[in-house]
């Protein structure tokens, strides 16, 4: 009996260390999409993925997807700390029409990348980029547009513990609302420099209770709001231009705009509404 069960101990040992092995295997730091890819494929730049989902599956925690051509690599949920970038120069899209473009619900120490990547609703999209947890969200280089489903919008934040936004050279156009800021229990800070964010025929900005944004740079243009600012949200205004919007700033009795004076608010309907903070330069 001794003899007999020591090669099939063995044997298992050796399919267990495979398996292990496989698994191991299966995520690697750095992956590809191309649009003539393949999601059977391994993933590699040699061999890569046709989705945004079909590689994620295959990319470690803290890894990143990057597009070796221009495609349409589809709608993505992400659920660990990762970068995702459509590459320069070319059109890394995903079409959102009557859904979301990326879920971002990653964990609680996890920080989310999103870098080159044109977002479409297709006019009939819900939410370009919905992040509803992780510890921090970057969005460079993007176009967001095309989420008009009622009062869609182009990021919309929902977090329930303190997570940070960081959104740069960025246009949000064409949506319900371009950026929401409406945690549901933390607080969230938003960090906006060279954001274009115009004709979204609801709100341009809208931060909610528990929500500061620092916006550096920016043009808020053609909304039907530029800016509100509700109740317990805090807004940082410098360097920006807001011109054109049905109101420019609409600051809710309990909510606090600062400006700093090196904004142009004027040739709105209403150029303010509320108690907006004018801060001299020091």
């Amino acid at each position: 009996m001794y003899k007999s069960a020591l090669p099939l101990t063995l044997s298992a040992t050796i399919l267990a260390f495979c398996a292990w092995s496989g698994s191991a295997q299966a995520q690697a730091t750095r992956t590809w999409v191309s649009g003539v890819g393949d999601d059977a494929n391994p993933c590699s730049r040699t061999a890569p993925c046709k989705t945004f989902a079909g590689a994620i599956s295959k990319t470690a925690a803290g890894g990143e997807i990057d597009a070796l051509d221009p495609g349409g690599f589809g709608a993505v949920t992400i659920t660990k700390a990762i970068t995702i970038d459509g590459g320069g120069g070319q059109v890394a899209g995903i079409l959102g029409a009557t859904t979301n473009g990326i879920n971002v619900a990653a964990g609680a120490t996890d920080i989310v990348t999103l870098r080159n990547i044109q977002l479409n609703g297709a006019g009939t999209g819900l939410i370009g980029i919905s992040y509803t947890s992780g510890l921090g969200l970057i969005v460079e280089h993007c176009n967001i547009s095309g989420f008009q489903a009622g009062t869609a919008t182009g990021i919309n934040v929902t977090t329930a513990a303190s997570a940070n936004l960081t959104v740069h050279d960025t246009y949000i156009t064409h949506n319900g609302n371009g950026v929401r800021l409406v945690p549901t229990a933390g607080a969230v800070a938003g960090g906006f420099r060279d954001v274009r964010v115009e004709a979204n025929s609801a709100t341009g900005f809208l931060l909610g209770a528990a929500s500061a944004a620092l916006i550096d740079q920016a043009s808020v243009l053609l909304n039907a709001t530029g800016i509100t600012v509700n109740a317990g949200g805090t807004l940082f205004l410098g360097n920006s231009e807001v011109l054109g919007n049905g109101t420019g700033v609409n600051v809710v009795l309990g909510g606090t705009a600062n400006s700093y004076k090196t904004n142009e608010i004027n040739g709105n309907g209403s150029d303010v509404n509320g108690t907006l903070n004018v801060i001299p330069l020091k």
